[in-house]
């Protein structure tokens, strides 16, 4: 009889978001458990994307419990094929972030799905036949798994292991995890981290009295600035209109959308903006929305409680709702001035590719893009200048004018990483630097041990470390 080998005891393996933005995916272990932290797609650069038909490198069977921070397909979006895989645990996550994963993987599922069928159809797919990653009845299958839990009350996840999630500002949901382990040793993963000045949401809970502190660098060698950002974006809207063009913005469906369009409302209402038809077209992003409208309604924790706005916050007053097919074709024969919002914020998929096949040749038009253009993908792409752009199997022209607003982003930026950690109650014996392009994340561990006198390290893919 083969008798298995013993597992280490208290291993940190970073599986994925180390030296890259996506794919987040670490491993917990100790003797007797291993817990999965976040389980997302790899984006962008092809050899990235390539990633996601590797095998995991965890035998799923093996995994006896999966913690997600927030909903983001890049931290959830590979949980389908996970189950698929053979992994029987439960899933642990915020009620919020449950709710918004009942949107968000039964869609990912279906583009991958509608991605397969399309390669098929016009023939521009490497493999005969296309398959999809996972079908959205594997991501609806996988939805079972997920076991809710409110902000800052601990939960045993397994024997040995108990989990607290904490608010994290970044989107609805999102949170902050403290594993506390046997021998009292504690590893707090920030998770993606929001903004203080988010509008809707409340800033993010400062991190645990932690041994380990597992950090995001989205924006680690970057500082947002907030005035610039909305002049930028009001001025570019106001060019737009005012040579009847059509502002197109891929956003991402769950809260940048939210916050695009809070901003239209409060800068059309303040005479900033003359009125401007606004179209939300994507039935991901509007069932987000119905979202944050009944947590903000209900009075949610983790929502602002100081807004002073009467009626729908997210309504310009010019809102147009495209749910079905027939009506985000008709969206193409509509002319300007008009905003059309729609996923994805990258543009690697969605119906915002429609769109910008529709707009990007019309020098009239502009293409708005609002939050973190990963190296690889189309917005990337656009943001670096590209002139023709592939998509939908063939290349398409830009004539369009190109916007960049990054400080839309809902991550932190540099300093309020930085303020961030510098509130924890004492230093963490080591923080590990993640989820970021390999010049973010070493910027950022620099400053850590510049600034804050603390060990940071810049972990590479694949990387294990003993815990405390």
């Amino acid at each position: 009889m083969t008798v298995p080998a013993r597992r280490p005891v208290r291993v940190l393996a970073f599986l994925g978001a180390a030296g890259t933005v996506t794919g987040s995916r670490f491993v917990v272990e100790t003797a007797d458990a291993r817990v999965l932290v976040d389980c997302g797609l790899f984006q962008g650069l092809k050899e990235l994307r390539r990633r996601n038909w590797r095998p995991f490198p965890v035998a799923p069977t093996d995994i006896d419990a999966m913690l997600l921070t927030h909903a983001h397909v890049d931290h959830s979006g590979w949980i389908p094929k996970l189950v698929v895989d053979g992994f029987q645990g439960e899933i642990h996550a915020t009620d919020n972030t449950i709710a918004l994963c009942e949107v968000l993987l039964p869609d990912s599922g279906r583009l991958h799905e509608e991605e397969a069928a399309y390669a098929g159809r016009y023939g521009y797919s490497k493999h005969e036949p296309p398959l999809p990653l996972y079908t959205e009845d594997d991501a609806r299958a996988s939805l079972g798994r997920f076991r809710g839990h409110p902000f800052d009350v601990p939960v045993e996840v397994v024997p040995g292991i108990t989990a607290t999630f904490h608010p994290a500002g970044h989107i609805l949901g999102a949170a902050g995890v403290t594993l506390d382990l046997e021998d009292s040793v504690r590893v707090h993963f920030s998770g993606d981290l929001g903004r203080p000045n988010h509008p809707v949401l409340r800033p993010p809970a400062p991190p645990t009295a932690a041994d380990v502190i597992v950090v995001e660098s989205t924006y680690g060698d970057r500082r947002h600035d907030d005035t610039e950002t909305l002049e930028r974006f009001r001025d570019a809207v106001a060019r737009t209109a005012a040579r009847r063009g059509v502002v197109v913005i891929p956003a991402f469906a769950v809260d940048r959308t939210e916050v695009i369009l809070f901003h239209l409302r409060s800068l059309m209402a303040d005479g900033s903006l003359p009125a401007i038809p606004v179209v939300v077209d994507s039935p991901m992003a509007l069932a987000a929305l119905s979202l944050y409208r009944r947590a903000m309604k209900s009075g949610a924790a983790e929502c602002r409680s100081d807004l002073d706005v009467d009626g729908d916050p997210f309504d310009p007053g010019s809102l147009s709702e495209v749910h079905s097919v027939t009506e985000s074709k008709a969206v193409n024969d509509l002319s300007g001035p008009l905003v059309i919002v729609s996923a994805s914020g990258m543009a690697t998929g969605g119906r915002v590719l429609h769109h910008l096949a529709r707009r990007l040749g019309d020098a009239r038009n502009t293409v708005l893009l609002v939050g973190y253009q990963a190296a690889g993908t189309r917005g990337r792409a656009l943001l670096d200048g590209a002139r023709t752009v592939k998509m939908l199997g063939r290349h398409v022209p830009v004539s369009a004018e190109i916007v960049d607003v990054p400080g839309f982003s809902v991550h932190a930026d540099a300093d309020d990483l930085v303020a961030w950690l510098a509130s924890a109650p004492r230093p963490p014996q080591v923080v590990y630097v993640v989820h970021g392009e390999p010049d973010a994340s070493t910027a950022l561990g620099t400053r850590i041990n510049s600034e804050l006198a603390w060990t940071a390290v810049v972990p590479h893919s694949g990387e294990r470390v003993l815990l405390p």
